[in-house]
C-alpha cells in the first residue's frame, strides 16, 4: 500500500509519520505539499500529521482547512480512501467539516506533553481492526488545544453510531475524569466520520512505534490500516 503525508507550513510530525510507516513498517510513502490540489487515487491512506499549521493563527487548523489539498482529500475520502488526522490533523479535519465538532483550549489552559491511555471502543474500523474490544493503548499526547467538544445532537449521533473510537482512560481501562488530560467531552480522544474511513485523533501513534521510544502501541493503528487495505 502507499501513504501520502501532507505537509503544511508549521507541520512538524511529518517526518515522525514517515519514520513510522516508511522506516519501521517499510511501506511506500510520499510527502504532499498543501498547495497542490491533485488526484490522490495513487494512495491508499493520506495522513494529516501533527504540528502547528500556520502557527495555529486564528484557530488551530482553521487556515490549513482552506488549503487546496483539502479539496483533494475530500474527493479522496468520498471515494473511500482512508484519511488519518493526528493532533493538528484532527483539528484540520474538524475545521474543514470532514469530521464534526471542534478542538478547543485544554480546560486547564496548559500544554500537555505526556503519555495517556486510550480505550479502544470500536474495532470494526480500518484503523482498529487489529485491536481487541476494550483494549488499552498507551499513546503520548502533545497539545494545548485538544479539548474535543460537540453539541448534544452530534454527541448523541457519535455515541449511537459507535463512532467514538478512542476514549482517554486509566491503565485499567476505566473512563474517568482523572484520566482525561484536556477536558474533552465524554473523554473523547478519537472519532470517525459516518462512513468510517476518516479518523481524527489527538494522541500521536507515530511516536510509539518502537520500544526505543517507550512503547509500540501505535503500531496497532498503522498495522490495522495496512492489513485492512491488504484484505480489500
Amino acid at each position: 500500500m502507499k501513504f501520502g503525508i501532507v505537509v503544511f507550513p508549521g507541520t512538524w510530525s511529518d517526518v515522525d509519520c514517515k519514520y513510522a510507516v516508511g522506516d519501521i513498517l517499510q511501506q511506500p510513502f510520499e510527502y504532499l505539499w498543501h498547495k497542490n490540489n491533485e488526484d490522490l487515487s495513487r494512495f491508499d491512506c493520506v495522513i494529516l500529521p501533527g504540528g502547528f499549521s500556520y502557527g495555529d493563527y486564528l484557530r488551530a487548523g482553521a487556515i490549513a482547512s482552506l488549503s487546496p489539498i483539502m479539496a483533494s482529500i475530500d474527493t479522496f475520502a468520498r471515494k473511500g480512501g482512508l484519511v488519518l488526522g493526528i493532533c493538528n490533523g484532527f483539528q484540520i479535519l474538524c475545521e474543514s467539516g470532514l469530521l464534526p465538532g471542534v478542538l478547543m483550549r485544554n480546560d486547564h489552559l496548559q500544554f500537555r506533553c505526556e503519555w495517556t491511555n486510550l480505550k479502544v471502543e470500536n474495532t470494526v474500523t480500518p484503523f482498529t481492526a487489529d485491536c481487541c474490544d476494550g483494549q488499552v493503548l498507551r499513546v503520548p499526547i502533545s497539545h494545548g488545544e485538544g479539548n474535543y467538544f460537540a453539541d448534544e445532537n452530534t454527541l448523541h449521533e457519535l455515541e449511537s453510531e459507535n463512532r467514538i473510537i478512542f476514549r482517554y482512560c486509566s491503565v485499567d481501562g476505566l473512563v474517568t475524569d482523572e484520566s482525561n488530560p484536556n477536558g474533552s467531552v465524554n473523554n473523547i480522544a478519537g472519532i470517525v466520520n459516518s462512513k468510517g474511513n476518516i479518523l481524527g485523533m489527538m494522541p500521536h501513534p507515530e511516536r510509539c512505534c518502537e520500544s526505543l521510544m517507550g512503547g509500540i502501541d501505535g503500531l496497532e493503528i498503522f498495522q490495522s490500516i495496512i492489513r485492512s487495505i491488504a484484505v480489500v
